[in-house]
């Protein structure tokens, strides 16, 4: 069975709580339920982390590479626009990374409409509410049944 990281970074702990106008009131939790509902129908295995600190997500990318993870979903949060520690870590993965937001970045303030993460993802799914994190998986079932023809 394929296996994929979701991290979920700075502030996602708040859903349901912060902003609801740009993201609603689902909670974080009822994020990782939809991601695990999607991740059983399309056979992957897809594990959740979530930090506010940067040294602990690193660490955690880190261990993606150590142990060989198929894919990344991350939303990287604010960290989209200016953290490349987090940039670095995921450069060094051997695996396709996915970017997601619930909201669309680049209608909101200017200077969300740049990522810092973009260079090293395979692709990015944005604006599109919590189904960004199910579309994501489903976007990495495709591309694994594509690859195993």
């Amino acid at each position: 069975m394929k296996k994929v990281m979701m991290l979920h970074c700075v502030n996602h702990n708040m859903y349901g709580k912060r902003d609801p106008k740009q993201y609603g009131t689902i909670t974080l939790d009822e994020i990782n339920e939809l991601i695990e509902k999607t991740a059983k129908e399309t056979g992957i295995q897809v594990d959740t982390f979530q930090s506010n600190h940067e040294g602990e997500m690193v660490d955690k990318i880190h261990q993606v590479f150590y142990e060989k993870y198929d894919g990344v979903i991350i939303n990287p949060g604010a960290w989209t626009h200016y953290n490349y520690a987090i940039h670095d870590a995921l450069e060094i993965l051997e695996c396709p990374i996915l970017e997601v937001h619930m909201s669309n970045i680049f209608n909101r303030e200017d200077f969300r409409s740049h990522s810092v993460i973009a260079p090293v993802a395979a692709g990015m799914i944005a604006g599109m509410g919590e189904s960004a994190y199910t579309l994501a998986v489903k976007a990495f079932a495709e591309m694994f049944e594509r690859s195993s023809k």
